[in-house]
Parts: structure tokens; sequence; C-alpha cells
């Protein structure tokens, strides 16, 4: 049965690339704003296809003409689909994505900024390709632990790339970095728990198939993100020092929706309704 169940899966989230995917490409091609509405309904019609049972908590901050980069922490490859549900957004990835199966088309569909991480003389020419992105108004996620965790816990952040959002001073407008969390609270309704939660999280040391394959087949995975208070970036932030507020409020948030409290900043719950 649950072989049954990823099968079908798979066959809703073919349907749902081949009738929107030329629409996406068409709209990239001529870069018209559709290209992103055309990215949030794939997410959001893969999560439902999945059985993803989206939560959100707060929002994401309303900015007039510079984008917003967010900070999140980073468990699985399902964070992509999670998040992408929620916003049109477009993804910093490590560069070894694009060399995946089906994944790395997905990302550059995405307009995704692929990073090296190892690299650290690279690093201020990726900033400014990242800066130059959010100056042109778009939504960037930075994963600043550069991993995926056990579900868990965080790891420490890497406040490199957060130089890119205090870039480009000459550009008119307020600049935000948003923390935002994303955690993953239950499966067919029932609490997770630590024990549980690896069934959603993807540490480095797990094989990609057999995780999809576990996802597809068992589903209605219950994942909560919390959009906490944004923080005002001037040209004096020091990169590290933001890097360790975002920390701090991602940590925070986290903590919050692991135990199934509301976050302080949440006006509300939102939930997607993307699962069953």
């Amino acid at each position: 049965m649950d072989t049954v169940r990823g099968a079908f899966v798979v066959a809703q989230v073919l349907a749902i690339t081949a009738i929107l995917l030329p629409i996406h490409l068409f709209a990239q091609w001529r870069r018209w704003p559709l290209r992103k509405r055309t990215a949030l309904a794939w997410h959001r019609a893969t999560a439902r296809a999945m059985g993803l049972r989206i939560r959100v908590h707060g929002e994401l901050a309303a900015t007039s003409d510079h984008g917003v980069l967010i900070a999140a922490n980073h468990a699985s490859w399902l964070d992509i689909v999670a998040l992408g549900a929620t916003a049109p957004v477009s993804f910093i990835a490590k560069d070894e994505v694009v060399g995946w199966p089906f994944f790395g088309h997905l990302a550059r569909w995405q307009e995704s900024v692929f990073v090296t991480r190892s690299a650290r003389a690279s690093t201020r020419a990726q900033a400014q390709t990242i800066a130059a992105r959010l100056a042109g108004g778009d939504t960037m996620v930075l994963f600043p632990e550069g991993t995926t965790s056990c579900g868990n816990f965080l790891l420490p952040f890497k406040s490199a790339l957060f130089g890119a959002v205090g870039m480009g001073d000459g550009v008119a407008g307020e600049k935000w970095v948003q923390p935002v969390a994303i955690a993953y609270v239950g499966v067919d309704g029932i609490p997770m728990g630590r024990q549980g939660r690896p069934l959603a999280a993807w540490p480095g040391d797990v094989a990609m198939a057999p995780h999809l394959g576990r996802i597809l087949r068992e589903g209605r995975i219950d994942v909560a993100i919390g959009f906490a208070d944004p923080i005002r970036v001037t040209a004096g932030t020091d990169r590290k020092r933001l890097a360790a507020e975002a920390e701090a409020a991602v940590r925070a948030t986290f903590s919050d929706l692991l135990r199934g409290r509301e976050p302080p900043f949440a006006r509300g719950q939102n939930p997607l309704r993307t699962g069953p």
C-alpha cells in the first residue's frame, strides 16, 4: 500500500510539473513576474500531493523596493518545498546541488543562487550576486547553518553571506533580514518527538534516494514555519552581530514551534492546508 502511495505521489508531481513548467519557463524567458507565481503554485501543489500539512506563524516582511534575506534553519530537502509553498522565494544553494537529478533542474528553474562555501576567495563575489538579487526585489532564502541537521536542534550560523544584505548602499529602500524557523512536528496527526523527527530530517550521512522514497511512502507530515520579526539592516550593521541576532531569533522560534507554543510575534496562525 505504501509503495502504491509513493508511486501515486510521483505521478501527481510529474503531472503538476508537466502543466506548470512550460508556463514557468516561458515567463522566465520573458522575465515576467508570473514566474514567481508559477513557482509558488508548483510548491503548493507538490506539498499537497506529498501530504505536507504546513502551518505558518507570522508573515513575510513586506517591503517596497528591496528584497528580504530570509535566514532559516535547515533540516531537510523538504524545507525547500515547505518554504517555497509559503511565499515566492528563491534559494541560496550549494553549488553541488546543480548536479543532482531533478532537484538540480528545480533549483535552476527557481532562479537559485549557487555558492561555493569552501572557496573563501569567492565569498565577496557571491555576496554581491545575492545583493543584486535583493536590490531587484527578490526574496532570497539563506540557510546559514551550511548543512542539514537532525531536525531536533540548530547548528551555529555562519556569517559570511549575511554581508550581502548590506551591500549596494546606493539602492533606495530599507533592507531587512528575517529569521525563519522550520520545525517538523508530527506525522499522521501524531506528535513526532525526538526519535521520530529523522523521518523528515535529512542529515548529510543519509542517502537522498532512500530518504525521498520513505517520505513519498509515508507522507502526511506536519510542519510549522515561524516568520519572526525582521531585523533592519543599516550601513553600519556588523554581519557577525547580524548573524548572531538572526540565530538567536530562529532558536527561540524553533523552540516554541517544537513545543507547540505560539511564538510571541505571531498574530494568529495561517494554515496553508496543503495536506489532505
